[in-house]
């Protein structure tokens, strides 16, 4: 089953798509706390989207004054948070991942800051903000699998998902937190 709850077809397959997925870009930033790096998620606020509610990495969709998808993030991510981002430092990407309800193609760009001071999260866009201590993301047993409604079509599909400090991460979110946690030398160990 795949992790994201949808079949996945090859980056090549969706950029020949008519139309092509948007463009979007989502910022994974580790930070520290009191000695142990976190990383940011949000819950979505509830809007009448195929994404509302859902736990995920800042970030949204490329707007034409962005340069690059790393503008992108970075902008998504201070105007969602209200985080001042001037002293992150770009780490680099993941692994582009087309989502096909909302058809678009989200670039994770994962990025360092000394601090994170202060946050003032946009009540239009989010609901809440979960720091979450990256060892908590490293656990073996913390994969799940059950039912989600789609909002694509209503119908239930089993999936695999992360419960984060009680959360259901699961879609794009979930595969980019199994490939971090691969590049962190944690790949995948179902207890189930």
């Amino acid at each position: 089953m795949a992790l994201s709850g949808y079949p996945r077809a090859s980056i090549e397959a969706v950029l020949a798509l008519s139309p092509p997925p948007r463009e979007s870009a989502v910022l994974i930033l580790i930070h520290p706390v009191n000695g142990t790096d976190h990383t940011l998620l949000m819950r979505r606020a509830i809007y009448p989207g195929v994404h509302s509610g859902q736990i995920a990495f800042p970030g949204g969709k490329r707007e034409a004054e962005d340069p690059s998808l790393i503008d992108t993030a970075i902008r998504e991510f201070q105007e969602e948070t209200g985080a001042n981002t001037s002293g992150f430092e770009i780490m680099g990407q993941l692994t582009r991942i087309h989502i096909p309800p909302s058809h678009t193609l989200v670039t994770p760009v994962v990025a360092w800051a000394p601090q994170l001071g202060s946050l003032r999260p946009d009540p239009r866009e989010v609901d809440e903000l979960l720091d979450v201590p990256l060892p908590e993301l490293l656990r073996d047993d913390i994969l799940f699998r059950k039912p989600i409604r789609m909002n694509v079509d209503g119908s239930d599909h089993m999936v695999v998902y992360w419960d984060v400090l009680g959360e259901t991460v699961w879609g794009a979110t979930a595969l980019m937190i199994a490939e971090l946690r691969t590049i962190l030398g944690h790949p995948i160990r179902p207890t189930w």
